[in-house]
């Protein structure tokens, strides 16, 4: 059995997800009885009542907190070198570029560009998907080839593109300052070589599963503790009934399978490069030719441009390049306003995360490329 199904029931597939790092305002409703609703009123109560009903049964909200990541605790230790190599350019061949350069936590988890710089000003082939909430996802990278967040950690390290090092490089790096070596003994304290890049990559994946965004409006809509105006019911309604959820659903409203992009109408090959055949580039199998993962679309307001090729800078426009493209419609424009506002509700709270002090390099560091 393939592994994506058809987006013909789609609507926003494929659009590229950030965090939000905007306050979200909890709107909390009057208490009433019903003889102080007119009818009407009471009619659309029960009708919102069952839609909230619709929504807890396709999504769930972001937990608060997260304690462990594929069965392994998150250790303060762990958590806290992570996030030390998170931000360490040391890391790249020429030591000037970190995780946090094309996944920026102070814009949206992203970097809102095209696509991002790597090693000698090359540029990526593909828009830098947002790190928040990415614990969530089925798997990482738009084509999937990395099942967790581990095993995405070591392929920009190792990218000529992008970070354009070695994993020798990488270990005589972090075995040459002794603030380092102290680090990755606190967080793997079992371990016979605790420095290593295969912890290395676990680390970082340890600190980027505590970067999650929860208390958005949507989630405090679906826990009963706020509520969404009459536009973003009319979004959340249409983004149910049109079919959007047949790829976006769950805790982090996607991210959870594979799907053709442009299974109605091929959009613009400046929106789907012909030379970018997708998870085609994992499987070797022609018949996943276009076909990505499906974004999550937690704060997808906050992370233009959007789609793999980052050709699409206004929210609107995306709605409306997938209506066409996976529904072969052309949405009335009152309704690519309110799925556009349904999706703004998803912008979460994100972590007040500071740019640690790092180890210092020593004589022994190996110098840039």
């Amino acid at each position: 059995m393939k592994s994506y199904r058809s987006f013909a029931t789609c609507c926003v597939a494929l659009l590229v997800v950030g965090s939000g790092l905007a306050g979200c305002q909890q709107l909390e409703a009057p208490a009433t009885t019903p003889a102080d609703v007119p009818a009407q009123a009471q009619a659309h109560t029960v009708a919102s009542d069952t839609l909230l009903d619709t929504a807890r049964q396709l999504f769930q909200p972001i937990p608060a907190t997260v304690d462990k990541v594929r069965d392994q605790p998150l250790t303060e230790a762990r958590v806290a070198l992570g996030q030390s190599l998170f931000f360490d350019p040391r890391l790249s061949g020429s030591q000037t570029i970190s995780c946090n350069s094309c996944h920026n936590l102070g814009t949206a988890g992203a970097d809102n560009v095209v696509t991002s710089t790597g090693h000698g000003g090359q540029k990526g082939p593909r828009n830098s998907p947002t790190v928040y909430n990415s614990m969530f996802n089925a798997a990482q990278f738009w084509d999937g080839r990395a099942p967790d967040l581990k095993e995405q950690a070591k392929g920009p390290v190792q990218n000529p593109i992008e970070m354009n090092n070695t994993i020798e490089r990488v270990h005589a790096t972090l075995t040459s300052m002794p603030g380092y070596v102290e680090a990755f003994q606190a967080a793997f304290p079992g371990d016979k070589q605790p420095v290593s890049f295969e912890n290395m990559a676990v680390a970082i994946e340890a600190f980027e599963a505590t970067l999650n965004t929860p208390g958005s409006r949507f989630d405090d809509f679906l826990e009963g503790k706020g509520s969404l105006n009459e536009q973003e019911r009319k979004g959340l309604s249409l983004f149910i009934d049109t079919g959007c959820v047949a790829c976006h659903s769950g805790v982090n409203v996607g991210g959870q399978a594979y799907f053709a992009f442009g299974a109605v109408k091929r959009p613009a090959s400046s929106v789907l490069p012909t030379s970018d055949k997708g998870r085609a580039a994992v499987t070797k199998d022609a018949a996943d030719d276009f076909v990505f993962r499906a974004a999550p679309l937690r704060n997808v307001a906050l992370t233009a441009p959007y789609f793999h090729s980052g050709q699409v800078w206004d929210l609107d426009d995306a709605i409306r390049v997938m209506a066409e493209s996976q529904l072969g419609a052309t949405l009335p424009e009152a309704d690519v306003q309110a799925i556009a506002a349904f999706l703004r509700t998803l912008n979460g709270k994100a972590p007040q995360v500071t740019q640690p002090l790092l180890p210092a390099s020593t004589s022994h560091t190996p110098r840039p490329l």
